[in-house]
């Protein structure tokens, strides 16, 4: 997201603030790649699909500003 413009951060700096706030780290498992074969194509980014795969699979809210992602599921929140 950094380079695609996305976001303007240093990526090193994210992951110091995301450890100090208390958030935990979810490593992407077998199952979560595996549910992402049974997501119907509405949106085509590989990485937003992998995120939302494991939202659904968990299950944890998916906090995003693509409404296309809503398509998806009502894990989907948008802010």
């Amino acid at each position: 997201k950094v380079r695609l413009g996305k976001i303007a951060a240093n990526p090193h700096d994210l992951v110091a603030a995301i450890e100090e706030s208390g958030f935990v780290e979810l490593p992407v498992s077998a199952l979560h790649a595996a549910v992402v074969a049974n997501l119907p194509m509405h949106h085509n980014d590989p990485f937003d699909r992998l995120l939302l795969s494991q939202a659904i699979t968990e299950p944890l809210k998916f906090l995003t500003l693509d409404p296309v992602l809503a398509q998806y599921s009502d894990v989907v929140v948008l802010i």
